[in-house]
């Protein structure tokens, strides 16, 4: 007797086989008028698109530098901490306390990033930001180095904590 799932096997077996036949004795010519048309439509879509509107955004070196390495300093720390966390020499105390700084490390990163949005959002320039404890430190990328601009970033930063923080505003282009 041959069972539900036996049926099913051979059924799906036999469809596989017979594709692949097709696929294998299918003329050439097919398959490259197929693909040519492919890549005439997806080069008109992307002529109506670049006719459209020329857009842009370059982000400083600097910038991206400072966030690779921040990136990779908080990397190598969370692959420390994971490392501790799994060793059995720790107390339940002291892998408590190894999870909280992973929670702190992920926290800050994520507060990071939504400040840099705002600033993205709020003064249309790409910026650069590093929580360090109590101290917040904001590279923006800008030719204007304007005291008020910075004072206003200061002041839009600091609405998203309740406790007073330290914020460094620097320029750079």
């Amino acid at each position: 007797m041959v069972n539900k799932q036996g049926i099913w096997f051979l059924t799906l077996t036999s469809l596989a086989l017979v594709l692949s036949v097709y696929y294998i004795t299918m003329p050439n010519e097919l398959l490259l008028s197929n693909n040519s048309n492919f890549m005439n439509n997806e080069t008109n879509q992307t002529d109506k698109v670049s006719n459209e509107e020329n857009v842009t955004i370059e982000e400083s070196e600097l910038i991206t530098s400072m966030r690779v390495e921040l990136e990779e300093e908080r990397t190598q720390l969370l692959d420390e901490l994971q490392e501790k966390l799994a060793s059995n020499n720790l107390t339940v105390d002291e892998k408590n306390e190894v999870y909280e700084d992973l929670r702190y490390i992920s926290e800050i990163s994520s507060k990071e990033e939504m400040l840099e949005k705002k600033i993205k959002d709020e003064f249309k320039l790409d910026s650069f930001v590093k929580i360090d404890e109590d101290i917040i430190s904001v590279v923006v990328n800008s030719k204007n180095h304007d005291k008020s601009l910075a004072v206003n970033i200061m002041k839009s930063l600091q609405e998203e904590f309740s406790d007073k923080m330290y914020i460094s505003v620097s320029f750079k282009e």
